[in-house]
């Protein structure tokens, strides 16, 4: 009996690291996008990780990134709800938080280097001045490149409204990042 149940385990485990490990990297993005810390986005991740884990086995999906990441939305919103995140984003290179390795360019040149860098810290903090509901279809679209039918499928949202959804954010974002470069090129930070 102990056998049995200790190979039905292994196979759940082999199937799980098959179908859902493949999709780590995605679920962390999109946790750091609703976290405000890395460390945050390490708990939403893990604790959505094992609520994953737990219910493998009640869950039929070709395709689990979609589940996955409508687990750690959930979880994000989990987190919010019970005031772990902080009100504010550390950009790299402040406060001592190390940038994160998307964001850094390997680019031999470092005045390239430098300006690509200064580029993605205003990307993030202009993308980060977006309402959530925009903020997590533009990331789950243009950043985990999902369709419309899983976007939809983890934010639990019709399709027409996350089209709407993502032209607003676009809209949006061009909008913001205009001023933004606007005001540097005025002599604003």
């Amino acid at each position: 009996m102990t056998e049995l149940v200790q190979a039905s385990t292994t196979e759940k485990r082999r199937r799980f690291e098959v179908k859902v490990l493949p999709h780590l990297d995605a679920a962390y993005n999109l946790a750091r996008w609703f976290a405000r810390s890395s460390s945050d986005a390490d708990d939403i991740v893990q604790e959505a990780m094992l609520r994953a884990y737990r219910a493998f086995d009640g869950v039929h999906v070709n395709d689990a990134k979609p589940w996955l990441l409508a687990i750690v939305r959930n979880c994000s919103f989990t987190a919010t709800s019970r005031g772990k995140r902080r009100i504010e984003v550390p950009l790299p290179g402040e406060a001592g938080d190390s940038a994160e390795p998307a964001l850094r360019d390997q680019a031999p040149d470092p005045e390239v280097s430098s300006i690509q860098a200064d580029q993605s810290r205003k990307l993030h903090r202009v993308i980060m001045t977006l309402p959530p509901d925009l903020r997590e279809i533009l990331v789950l679209r243009e950043m985990e490149d999902m369709s419309y039918r899983d976007i939809a499928e983890i934010t639990r949202v019709p399709i027409g409204t996350v089209m709407s959804r993502l032209a607003r954010a676009r809209a949006s974002l061009k909008d913001k990042w205009i001023g933004e470069m606007e005001g540097v090129r005025h002599g604003m930070p």
